[in-house]
């Protein structure tokens, strides 16, 4: 079946598709059964070693030089040199995009990719199409991908989504796995099964990775998907990754690997894979007159190119430092809840100062007891979220906003993103693209100016217990502060309100342009929606 993309394709409007999947998922919440294992647990399968040759060898080879000219950069605690990485904050969304597909096509021997959306739109296109180049060439490919987006996907974009999915699953050199996938995935039926076993489907792999010849990695908040890249024209959204180069992509290639041999993993049946591959070759060239005729890539090459200039500036710009790469892992009976954890033991560590910016931020009694315990030892502490007006999730502000005085009283100096801001045109739309409305997806936080936390993870009950994640700790002074001066300047009265209590004790936003009294909002289907999803409980969310 040959892809077929309209010429202005169907947008459903993230409000309407918000609230009907939220909708179907508390309706469906009394329907569990006992969580399991889903499919077979397959024969283990690891990742291969770190490639010998190519030019991501290269740049590893020219970080380690940097490494042995200088074995203990300022400000920076002494560590053995081998378990020292370099790191690259990818703040720009067209930046984001391009290092991803240098990434592939820089690949001699492995590229893994783990992702919660793939979507299959200009970006899932580009990418998908420089997937099968570089396994034209003989890389070894290796994708999970949560299988939960086809429910909100439209029957144009679903037809796309898995003919993307078929050419990769047809391709020998790629091996296609779907992270807990329902049997029957049409849409009706994917419901109803859904909802007669929604405990075990409700568990959702949101970790978000690509690794290359386990040299470099890219891992942080965005998804595979035009608004995560700033080619989005209906809302594009402030996100953050971390490109990584040396021992930190071969600690993700760990985190890989749970998964892949997790047993919540499935691949195509073999007869799908057969009739995948009987379509190879149209879907193939359809798949190419797209590319041409998508205007939001312009600024991109639509084939492979030599990145080689590119990774030789990258590596004396490197900060470097040493990381640990964590995540919840998936267990015979569910997900486990490893990330909560860590984050419970390590931010009561921080001394001085704490940056915190989280698009889906509820803290709930146990995160106030620990901003409290923070403001006592008089840590200065900052956390950016959404506002309601910049929110894809208004469920979430739902719960968010009963915290907000709690953590004002706890000390926090507390900021919403707008969904205006002046970096929407700079840092996060995508020329030629510009995107009616800005949101915020970071989840990056900052300690003491020497620690970056940058990952998946929401501050939310579904992240803490229900989700999968995963983040990487970073202990680099050149990177934290970095990170921190991106948080600061996202927190600018430009970009984001603040939210103070004024003479009488009442909340107030302030910006650059005005004061408000209520929450800034972009209209009353969006402050219906706000009020309604509080009647549902936010362990959902």
């Amino acid at each position: 079946m040959p892809i077929s993309y309209p010429t202005k394709p169907h947008v459903i409007s993230r409000a309407y598709r918000g609230i009907t999947v939220w909708l179907m998922l508390m309706i469906l919440a009394g329907c569990s059964t006992q969580v399991r294992t889903p499919f077979e647990v397959p024969e283990p399968e690891t990742a291969l070693p770190a490639a010998q040759e190519g030019p991501l060898t290269d740049l590893e080879l020219a970080l380690q030089q940097r490494i042995a000219r200088d074995n203990t950069p300022a400000g920076l605690i002494s560590a053995p040199s081998t378990d020292l990485s370099g790191f690259h904050l990818l703040d720009r969304s067209e930046e984001a995009l391009r290092w991803r597909l240098a990434l592939i096509d820089s690949a001699t021997e492995t590229i893994d990719l783990q992702y919660y959306l793939y979507h299959s739109d200009s970006t899932g296109m580009l990418l998908t199409s420089r997937l099968l180049d570089a396994a034209d060439r003989g890389v070894r490919i290796r994708v999970i991908v949560d299988d939960m987006g086809t429910l909100a996907s439209g029957k144009t974009q679903r037809e796309i989504r898995d003919a993307l999915g078929k050419l990769m699953a047809a391709h020998p050199n790629i091996s296609f796995r779907l992270f807990n996938s329902a049997e029957n995935r049409k849409s009706v039926a994917w419901g109803a099964e859904f909802a007669t076993n929604f405990t075990q489907l409700n568990h959702r792999m949101h970790n978000k990775s690509l690794i290359a010849d386990n040299r470099a990695v890219i891992l942080g908040g965005r998804n595979i998907g035009d608004e995560y890249m700033g080619l989005d024209e209906e809302l594009n959204f402030r996100d953050i990754d971390v490109l990584g180069v040396g021992q930190v992509a071969r600690q993700t290639s760990t985190v890989f690997d749970l998964f892949w041999n997790s047993g919540w993993t499935a691949p195509f049946s073999e007869a799908l894979r057969g009739e995948a591959q009987a379509e190879y070759p149209a879907l193939r060239e359809t798949l190419a007159t797209l590319l041409q005729q998508l205007p939001h890539l312009e600024s991109f090459s639509l084939t492979p190119k030599d990145w080689r200039p590119a990774l030789e500036e990258l590596a004396t710009a490197l900060h470097l430092g040493s990381s640990t790469v964590m995540t919840d892992r998936p267990l015979a009976n569910g997900i486990s809840a490893d990330l909560i954890t860590a984050v419970f033991e390590l931010l009561p560590q921080t001394r001085q100062e704490l940056l915190v910016t989280n698009a889906y931020f509820i803290p709930d009694d146990p995160g106030i007891e620990l901003l409290e315990d923070l403001n006592d030892r008089d840590v200065e502490v900052t956390v950016h979220t959404n506002s309601l007006a910049s929110q894809d999730v208004v469920a979430v502000n739902s719960h968010y906003k009963a915290w907000r005085g709690p953590m004002l009283d706890a000390g926090v100096k507390l900021y919403e993103a707008r969904h205006d801001a002046a970096i929407k045109s700079t840092v996060v739309d995508t020329a030629p693209v510009s995107a009616a409305v800005m949101g915020l997806h970071s989840k990056s936080m900052v300690i003491d100016r020497r620690l970056s936390v940058i990952g998946s993870a929401n501050f939310d009950p579904r992240s803490a217990l229900i989700n999968s994640e995963m983040f990487a700790v970073i202990d680099s002074e050149g990177l934290a502060n970095q990170l921190a001066e991106i948080i600061e300047r996202d927190v600018l009265p430009e970009n984001s309100w603040q939210l103070v209590r004024n003479e009488n004790g009442a909340i107030e936003w302030r910006n650059s342009d005005e004061i408000r009294r209520k929450q800034p909002s972009l209209n009353a289907w969006q402050r219906f929606q706000d009020i309604f999803f509080r009647l549902f409980p936010k362990r959902l969310y």
